[in-house]
């Protein structure tokens, strides 16, 4: 019996004493770090991310995921709680990003800061503050992949319709007619053969020209300069211009002279031939008007003697 009363009393001390150290290891291991509670709001995928996850900011281990659960107030919003150290620099430019570590696929949450908005938030469990979650790498790849395959779908599906039968035929129908095209614009230089040959003795021929016009030019030149000389000989003094116009003065005068002198005795001489003439004529008519003159001319009306005759 005391065999018995000694192994009992053995195995309680055993235990006792392996619950003290788990309470001493537990106690010791404890969490003495006062973490500050946030709260992020998200309506995008966390996969991977779990409670007890790493909180990093810009890769510095800052805290943990405490818990993760949907917001009862927004459909398909999640919320993830997370608890950080006092110290860790939260302003209200901090974002949140799901990261993944290495090869092993274990999400955590990444904080980083743009420096947009430089103001600290405070947070506490009366008053939790919100951090906002952006979209990861891995999602901007996703988003952006759905992206370029619909894109690749849409060239495709043009790319089918560019190499439909119909198109084919339109395409070889335009091959064929750039070969022939091709074909053509060979045969132009043989065409142009025959104009080339003729070059060198059209350009001899323009040279030929052109030093023609070159000497007409220079004797055009010398024939304005003797021009200009004769100009020059004719606006002397005592020059032929000068004396010309001097002899249209004197030209001048003598016709005015003979206006004034040799017109008058015309005039007077054509009077006494006219007066002549009607002398002539009267004698002709009448010769008896020599012995007994002429007859008396009848008064016309409105002269003294008229009377209107008797009807």
């Amino acid at each position: 019996m005391e065999n018995k009363s000694h192994a009992l009393l053995a195995g309680a001390f055993t235990i006792a004493l392996l619950v003290a150290t788990v309470l001493a290891a537990l106690w010791l291991n404890r969490d003495r770090v006062e973490w500050v509670p946030y709260q992020i709001a998200t309506k995008l995928s966390i996969p991977g991310l779990s409670p007890q996850a790493a909180v990093r900011y810009r890769g510095l281990d800052v805290g943990k995921v405490e818990n993760i659960e949907f917001d009862p107030e927004v459909p398909g919003q999640i919320l993830v709680d997370i608890g950080v150290r006092p110290d860790t620099p939260v302003t209200e430019s901090t974002f949140a990003i799901l990261n993944y570590q290495g090869v092993t696929g274990i999400a955590y949450v990444q904080l980083d800061d743009d420096s947009s908005r430089p103001v600290r938030v405070r947070s506490g469990p009366d008053h939790v503050a919100r951090i906002e979650m952006r979209p990861s790498l891995i999602d901007q790849l996703q988003n952006r992949g759905l992206a370029i395959l619909q894109q690749t779908e849409e060239v495709a599906r043009k790319i089918n319709d560019l190499l439909a039968p119909a198109n084919q035929k339109s395409m070889l129908a335009a091959f064929n007619n750039v070969s022939k095209t091709a074909n053509e614009f060979e045969d132009i230089p043989r065409r142009l053969q025959p104009t080339l040959a003729k070059l060198p003795s059209l350009a001899e021929q323009t040279q030929q020209a052109l030093d023609s016009i070159t000497a007409l030019s220079t004797e055009a030149h010398a024939l304005t300069g003797n021009l200009n000389g004769i100009a020059t000989q004719l606006r002397t003094p005592n020059g032929p211009l000068e004396r010309l116009s001097t002899a249209v003065d004197q030209f001048g005068s003598v016709a005015s002279r003979f206006e004034q002198d040799v017109l008058p005795l015309t005039s007077e001489a054509r009077t006494s031939m006219r007066a002549l003439n009607r002398a002539l004529d009267n004698f002709t008519d009448r010769p008896q008007s020599v012995l007994f003159g002429s007859p008396a001319v009848q008064p016309g009306p409105g002269e003294a003697g008229f009377s209107a005759p008797h009807q």
